[in-house]
């Protein structure tokens, strides 16, 4: 079962719990029964395993649940939920079909107001308070959603700032995050992606480069409670990590 499958398990009384875990038995109505059978049916024992907040498998609802609720408060921040950011919403979530009514629910629920995300936010921010590179994909995702209609509106990076705060993300961190979704022409500056400066000296650039490939990797990712349906940002955030790299080294000529 994927992860979507297992999250209206959480809502049911698993051990997603907090704010999203009510959240997600508010919307869930009559879904609630038909997944917790399904889960049942098709997981066996391993349901038993899913309890403790800090096992891998509730690491990963959460961090879905997440993502679903803070992405319908964020398309709900500019007032107007665009087509373009459902499109985007659906195609970084890998839902499947099967799921997609259910976690529309979800997100349906979530999106009545742009209002009260910070329990949400804290909730998954102290879970994943020892993994910020977790959080911040998470951002990431968000940013991606937001731009998906062309541009950040300002009131979704008001709100996009307020998350990263609440994750713990310091402002450098959030800035280089931004950074990769503000080039208009889809490319961002190599120096923002790494987060040095241009005349940051080569030792410590190659250092900052092997940091963020360790925190980065998408096994240490999922490891640490990111969903494997989220594997190909992880890929892809790690492919723009090795490529803003080879440029600076390029332009010092470094071998």
């Amino acid at each position: 079962m994927s992860v979507w499958g297992k999250v209206l398990g959480a809502g049911a009384g698993f051990a997603l719990g907090g704010p999203l875990g009510a959240l997600v038995g508010a919307a869930a109505g009559h879904y609630i029964a038909k997944f917790r059978a399904n889960a049942l049916s098709s997981e066996g024992s391993d349901n038993a395993s899913f309890s403790g907040e800090n096992s891998q498998e509730a690491r990963q609802v959460v961090f879905a649940t997440a993502l679903v609720v803070l992405s319908a408060k964020l398309a709900k921040a500019d007032g107007v939920v665009s087509r373009e950011e459902i499109v985007k919403f659906k195609s970084i979530f890998n839902i499947p079909k099967s799921e997609i009514s259910s976690v529309g629910a979800i997100f349906d629920k979530a999106k009545e107001t742009a209002d009260g995300f910070e329990p949400y936010a804290e909730q998954v921010a102290q879970l994943f308070q020892s993994t910020p590179a977790v959080l911040e994909n998470l951002v990431g995702a968000l940013f991606e959603i937001a731009k998906s209609d062309g541009w950040v509106h300002e009131a979704e990076l008001r709100y996009l700032r307020n998350v990263s705060q609440i994750f713990g993300l310091d402002g450098a961190t959030f800035a280089r995050i931004s950074s990769q979704y503000a080039a208009e022409d889809g490319e961002p500056d190599p120096h923002s992606v790494l987060g040095v400066s241009s005349d940051t000296p080569d030792q410590q650039l190659k250092a900052r480069y092997r940091e963020l490939v360790v925190q980065h990797h998408p096994d240490k990712l999922i490891a640490n409670g990111m969903p494997s349906e989220f594997v190909q940002k992880a890929n892809e955030k790690l492919a723009l990590i090795n490529s803003s790299y080879d440029k600076i080294c390029a332009q010092r000529n470094i071998k």
